[in-house]
């Protein structure tokens, strides 16, 4: 039920009925005012509760805009990246929200507090005026008029007539006050209806922007959003891999912690307590020391690790001795003396066990000291990259492709161990290899021909992408510019052995083939990537900062499926580059570096296996004396005969040059086995020489002049043209000068350190493959055969 109508005619009636409309009219506006003075006191505590809600935001926003991440290693994938940018794009939005905010909040005390403080004032608060204005109008009325009515009618007829005249203008007067009040209490009824509700439209409206200004900042992070969900969902499968790498070399390293040792450029390293001498009294203060056989220079560092990792001044001398100190000579344990050149007076040190003070003796003592090499732990499977090895590669991806190419988790669902290793073995059984049928639903399921595919892959000595470029495609991943890096990974897949290039090529088409088809069978480039990162380009020493770059591995792979067509079937831009001005390039890039242990050739660590048994020693070597005898050219000058022993070589001697022709690429052309009997006779004659050509002038990919080596053989050595001179023979090295290509740091007592451009005397082929022995400075050493070019 609604207000009534105030009536100004009722007004002159005076009614108590009039008189109850207008109350109900008064005690409305009572209870108006009181709610627009607790809406403006709520109104109010909202602005100051969007203030604060406001300014927290903000040092939200300013703590993440200010937090870096720090991803371990030296690079960070896309995926790293976008989510390290995460927290900034994050800033940026609230920000942006809460300047939004702000405006809402400084238009929210002119649109809302300041209307309805002014209605209040001046609306209500006039018609309060005009109230007190007609209760003591209507007092006075009443007053005068009782007084009037007393009035005793046999006053003067002037006096009365003057009283009349005066309660009619009292009178007249109270009507205009009761008209205007009752105008005004009406009118303020009605104004209510529009002034008291427009502020507050007003400020949903301003809600309204702000939540829309929302909605289109929503819209707009909407492309950010889905790609920072696919890099946190990719990180995270890496995470799951890396960490089970990690946790495994972890728990390799509580089993045997000496066999995971990392390679280090000092020849020996650790803490020792070395003992200071001062008035009457000696106290044994920790160092972490370090000592280099080269320059035999010894460092220490005071360090302790309970005092919270504090770091003292480093100190730095040259090892003059070293003398084990018995143990009745001194009451410490594990002690020995060291003499200085630079220092006087013996400085005595407390190994920590007599294993450590037996490491510390033998390398400052000049023996050789013990390198635990992590070899890899397949480099003696019987998987290689001949034909038997593309057959096997070939049938299970057609097996693959033909009738398992949508099944989800293709490749990432590993199969039974033991049938993968009996599909293995019975592939790569010549005999057995005819009758499998991997094309067989029925025998061999779909996840036991993908594990079988990526288990002969690391059965392989080496990983497909080789050791020699793992580090030049981790660094071509870490390259800020993803066209950069298909560049770098173009140019460096022309420099991988043809096999191992044709095999990747083989893999990649197929590998492109079941990431077009992820819709069915789930697997992304991202989760191929993953799954074959590790396989293909698996590091030579296992670390944690190795498993770090598996990431990188990942996106390795991920380039190659991507763009297998350009990178396997098109010559990189840097092919075009002649032989000779990319050979001038390499050496005055090489004479610019230091020496560095990066740059070693990985092939020294891959080896023909040793031969045991002596009769089959006997027999290989015997076997390749006949072969070397049988490819001497018939193109020799005749002599008077020769004792028939200088035909016998030293087992040494034949076991370096059955090494030399075993090694495939070599750039010996031996003449045809047809000349047997003329060559053996030939070579029964002391001055006979055969002619020897050499290879080409311009470097191929397996020449010694080229750093780009075949991984899954030593390569060979190079071999110079033979003379004229009648006291060499094919079986003796010829000692000549050579000249260093590239820079190189001795890891080992018996190697040599060089920079590019040194000359070497009296070099000549090592027994050890792919290494020569070569003299500099009157050190005799030996130096990577592919690091030289001969004089």
């Amino acid at each position: 039920m609604g207000l009534p109508a105030l009536e100004f005619s009722d007004c002159y009636l005076d009614s108590p009925q009039f008189r109850e409309r207008l109350k109900s009219h008064e005690l409305e506006l009572d209870k108006t005012n009181k709610f627009i003075k607790e809406l403006i006191k709520d109104g109010k505590a909202l602005v100051q509760s969007l203030n604060n809600m406001s300014s927290a935001k903000r040092k939200f926003a300013e703590s993440l805009n200010e937090f870096k991440f720090q991803c371990i290693g030296d690079a960070e994938t896309d995926d790293e990246i976008c989510i390290a940018r995460s927290l900034q794009e994050f800033a940026g939005v609230l920000k942006n929200l809460e300047d939004e905010r702000t405006r809402m909040i400084e238009n929210a005390s002119d649109v809302l507090i300041t209307p309805l403080e002014r209605f209040r004032k001046e609306q209500i608060g006039a018609a309060k005026e005009a109230r007190k204005k007609y209760d003591k109008e209507t007092e006075k009325y009443c007053s005068v008029l009782e007084k009037h009515l007393n009035l005793s009618s046999k006053k003067k007829e002037s006096h009365l007539l003057e009283a009349d005249t005066q309660v009619d203008h009292v009178r007249q007067h109270f009507y205009e006050v009761s008209l205007e009040y009752v105008f005004k209490v009406q009118e303020v009824q009605e104004r209510k209806m529009f002034e008291f509700v427009e502020p507050l439209l007003a400020f949903l409206q301003g809600l309204f922007t702000f939540y829309h200004h929302g909605y289109e900042l929503a819209k707009d992070f909407s492309h950010f959003k889905t790609e920072l969900t696919i890099s946190i969902q990719n990180t995270r499968n890496r995470f799951e891999g890396t960490r089970s790498e990690v946790e495994c070399l972890m728990k390799k390293m509580k089993e045997n912690p000496d066999e995971h040792k990392t390679i280090s450029p000092h020849t020996m390293q650790g803490y020792l307590f070395v003992q200071e001498k001062r008035s009457f009294v000696s106290t044994w203060v920790k160092h972490y020391c370090t000592y280099q056989r080269e320059p035999k220079r010894v460092t220490i560092v005071l360090f302790d690790q309970k005092s919270g990792g504090k770091v003292g001044e480093e100190e730095t001398f040259i090892l003059k001795s070293c003398t084990r100190r018995k143990s009745d000579s001194i009451e410490k344990r594990f002690c020995f003396d060291v003499e200085a050149v630079d220092r006087p007076g013996v400085i005595t040190m407390q190994a920590l066990s007599e294993e450590d003070r037996r490491l510390w003796m033998e390398a400052m003592d000049g023996r050789e000291p013990v390198y635990n090499l992590n070899r890899d732990n397949q480099s003696e499977g019987t998987a290689q990259l001949d034909s038997i090895g593309f057959n096997i590669i070939k049938k299970f991806i057609h097996a693959v492709e033909t009738r398992g190419i949508n099944e989800q988790g293709l490749y990432r669902i590993a199969g039974v161990s033991s049938r993968v290793q009996k599909l293995l073995g019975l592939l790569m059984d010549s005999k057995t290899s005819p009758e499998v049928d991997v094309d067989s639903a029925a025998e061999w399921e779909i996840k036991t021909v993908t594990s079988a595919l990526k288990h002969y892959l690391r059965m392989l000595p080496g990983p497909l992408m080789t050791y020699q470029f793992q580090r030049s495609f981790i660094k071509a991943a870490k390259l800020d510019n993803q066209e950069a890096r298909i560049s770098e990974i173009h140019s460096i897949i022309h420099r991988l052995p043809e096999k191992n290039r044709q095999m990747l090529d083989l893999l990649m088409k197929h590998l492109a083939n079941v990431a077009n088809n992820h819709q069915e069978n789930l697997m992304t480039v991202a989760n191929l990537g993953v799954v074959f990162g590790p396989t293909l380009l698996r590091p030579q020493e296992e670390t944690v900062a190795a498993i770090m770059d598996i990431k990188f591995q990942n996106i390795v792979v991920e380039i190659l499926i991507e763009n297998h067509e350009k990178i396997f079937n098109s010559v990189p831009e840097s092919a075009a580059v002649q032989p000779n001005s990319q050979l001038n390039s390499r050496r005055r890039s090489a004479e610019c570096k230091p020496p560095s242990c990066s740059e070693r050739p990985l092939t020294l660590f891959h080896t023909t296996p040793t031969i045991d048994k002596p009769e089959k020693r006997n027999r290989v070597l015997n076997s390749s004396a006949e072969s070397i005898l049988t490819n001497i050219s018939v193109n020799s000058i005749s002599t008077p005969q020769p004792n028939l022993n200088s035909l016998i070589c030293s087992d040494s001697d034949l076991e370096t040059v059955v090494a030399k022709q075993s090694r495939p690429n070599s750039l010996i052309l031996w003449s045809n086995y047809a000349t047997l009997s003329a060559a053996f006779l030939k070579r029964l004659n002391p001055k006979s020489r055969s002619s020897i050509p050499t290879s080409p002038a311009s470097p191929s990919p397996t020449s010694p002049r080229s750093p780009s080596w075949p991984m899954f053989s030593a390569p060979s050595s190079p071999v110079p043209a033979s003379s004229t001179s009648s006291d060499s023979s094919p079986v003796s090295p010829t000692l000549r000068k050579a000249r260093a290509l590239y820079a190189c740091k001795a890891e080992h007592g018996s190697e040599l350190s060089f920079i590019a451009g040194t000359i070497f005397d009296n070099v000549h082929p090592s027994r050890e493959p792919g290494w020569l022995e070569g003299m500099l400075e009157g050190k005799t050493g030996l130096i990577p055969e592919n690091y030289v070019e001969f004089l």
